[in-house]
């Protein structure tokens, strides 16, 4: 594993997943698909998170609905769903990451008084 902060930017941290669209235009048609390239397996876990929220009353689900219903096909909607999934996973890395740094050098900031696993 590496620091976050070896991505200077969403878009770096898309690439290196996969998620980032490639424009795959011809005449006047303008298309985009996903990239082949970048972490193979995270791109599956983003492909896993996005079936997921598709088939569950979420945001995603409603972010690819809107997708759809502007005229975009399943593969389309998809593929710009995996991305705003792999920009959400960027945030929370990079708040993670400045977490853990201000929490001093144990790692750990201390006790937590609540647990988000209970509720």
């Amino acid at each position: 594993a590496g620091s976050i902060h070896r991505f200077r930017s969403a878009a770096a941290f898309a690439s290196y997943t996969g998620t980032a669209p490639i424009e795959a235009s011809s005449g006047d048609i303008v298309r985009h698909r996903l990239s082949r390239a970048g972490d193979r397996q995270l791109n599956c876990a983003l492909h896993t998170m996005a079936i997921t929220q598709i088939g569950r009353d979420t945001p995603g689900r409603a972010y690819y609905q809107r997708k759809r219903a502007a005229g975009k096909s399943h593969r389309e909607a998809l593929r710009c769903l995996k991305r705003r999934l792999s920009d959400v996973v960027y945030r929370q890395l990079l708040h993670d990451s400045a977490t853990e740094l201000a929490a001093g050098p144990g790692g750990h900031s201390g006790a937590a008084l609540s647990s988000c696993a209970a509720g």
